[in-house]
């Protein structure tokens, strides 16, 4: 937005859209967006074509039961696990950032609206993460498939459950980008919220091992880790999980709640 349109905009008076256009300066200023985006590229494309290209060399030596739970799918996605903790540390910095800098004073002093301030956060990262998630996601699926030689089995997306896989890869990413930015504006320090995103998504799961086995299947089947496990395979699906849509709603309801507190605690915290 210019300095002549700012200035004919009363502090207050802002619309959604006005605000929007502010915060996608903001995300497409910030140094770290560029640099973040790059390795997610790098990660997803590049660990998707180590993974794959190996096969041909190895599909010799694997046994009857490995060759049919072969996922060119899924194994195509490793780059996953770095492009989520990477979008989710976007997400944290997208609000975390102000606070650090001290610019949330001026943002919300031209925008008393807390929740129309956090929304068109959400909005705005939501479109680019689902937007750079799905090209990516198709990227990473194309580049591993190009590298996957025979007589190893290809996939295409014409087969079940392949498009559904990709298209939940970009999804999956956008949804916990969109957790990343929740935890910020809950927590409000960079550090903090990156090491609360680390603990959902990687260290949970690991603290289950501990538990009953019973009780580990009714709990990972929650976890973010699990959701992308099962939401990624076009093969075999991930026992005691919860479908892919399913999930993908779990994720979906994991980003509406730390997003609502997020929100009630900046209209109580900065009113």
């Amino acid at each position: 937005m210019t300095a002549a349109a700012t200035a004919r905009v009363c502090p207050g008076h802002y619309r959604f859209a006005q605000v929007a256009r502010m915060e996608w300066a903001k995300v497409r200023t910030l140094r770290s967006t560029t640099w973040i985006l790059l390795i997610v590229a790098a990660g997803m494309i590049g660990l998707a074509i180590v993974a794959l290209r190996q096969y041909p060399s190895d599909w010799a030596h694997m046994s009857a039961a490995q060759r049919a739970s072969f996922d060119p799918t899924e194994d195509g996605f490793i780059g996953l696990a770095l492009g989520q903790l990477a979008l989710g540390v976007l997400g944290a910095l997208a609000i975390t950032s102000e606070y650090s800098s001290g610019m949330i004073r001026a943002t919300l002093s031209a925008v008393p609206r807390r929740w129309m301030v956090l929304a068109a956060k959400a909005a705005v990262l939501g479109a680019l993460t689902l937007a750079v998630g799905e090209l990516l996601a198709f990227a990473a699926f194309l580049a591993g498939q190009a590298v996957l030689a025979a007589p190893a089995p290809h996939a295409t997306l014409g087969q079940p459950g392949v498009l559904r896989a990709v298209l939940m890869a970009g999804a999956y990413l956008c949804l916990i980008g969109l957790i990343g930015l929740g935890l910020g504006a809950v927590i409000r320090h960079t550090a903090g919220a990156i090491g609360a995103m680390v603990a959902v998504v990687f260290v949970l799961p690991l603290i289950t091992l501990a538990l009953p086995e019973s009780v580990q299947h009714a709990v990972t089947r929650f976890l973010p880790e699990m959701i992308a496990e099962n939401s990624l395979t076009a093969v075999k699906p991930v026992a005691y999980s919860l479908s892919p849509w399913a999930g993908l709603g779990m994720l979906g309801l994991y980003a509406l709640v730390v997003l609502g507190i997020g929100g009630w605690l900046m209209a109580w915290r900065d009113a």
